[in-house]
């Protein structure tokens, strides 16, 4: 038998795909009914599952829907190299974008969709919010780990905000509108939040 056998996997292995076949299976039923009309009953019984698995991996509906969206729409990851400036972080970002868009393309109407249903369901978008949060306090401290961070435009707190922004607009423009939205646009607009650091620095 050898160590890549089922019988030696850590049950974390079970755990991790029994959840990612219950986003699938959430994201199937959401296609198709909206996310009003989806029901933890629904995702299970399209998973083949019971309910008590769903109850095993998401409290509850707002729970699974952060999930899926954190699954389907992750953070964009640049590869930078060890001590990088700012300039140079925000050339990695404008690449890793446009990079991340054909897998987007796939799941931006769903993104849309879930937006719009968290603009409508108070509980859903406080959890919207807080996990947002964390993701910016991960983004501000990344942009003050950077060599130059002394130099930025604006405040790092603020800067991770203004860089979420601009790469979810771009995006969603680029998949709406994509002759106006070339990749020079991409690489323009990070160059000039990279510059703004670079010329205070000098």
């Amino acid at each position: 038998m050898t160590d890549d056998s089922p019988r030696r996997r850590p049950k974390g292995d079970k755990r991790d795909r029994t959840r990612a076949a219950l986003l699938s299976a959430a994201r199937d039923v959401v296609r198709e009914k909206g996310y009003g009309r989806t029901t933890l009953e629904d995702v299970a019984a399209r998973a083949g599952m019971t309910t008590g698995a769903i109850y095993g991996n998401f409290r509850n509906r707002a729970e699974l829907f952060i999930a899926m969206g954190e699954a389907y729409w992750p953070p964009i990851r640049p590869r930078i190299a060890p001590g990088a400036r700012t300039s140079d972080a925000m050339r990695a970002l404008a690449t890793a974008t446009i990079e991340a868009i054909p897998e987007r393309a796939t799941a931006a109407a769903g993104r849309l969709s879930g937006l719009a249903h968290a603009l409508e369901h108070p509980e859903l978008g406080r959890k919207v919010q807080d996990v947002t949060a964390a993701r910016f306090a991960m983004g501000a401290a990344w942009l003050e780990s950077l060599p130059d961070s002394e130099h930025l435009p604006i405040p790092a707190e603020h800067m991770v905000r203004v860089i979420h922004a601009l790469i979810e607009g771009l995006v969603f423009q680029r998949l709406l509108t994509p002759d106006l939205y070339p990749d020079e646009v991409f690489h323009a607009a990070f160059r000039l939040l990279g510059a703004s650091s670079a010329g205070t620095a000098r």
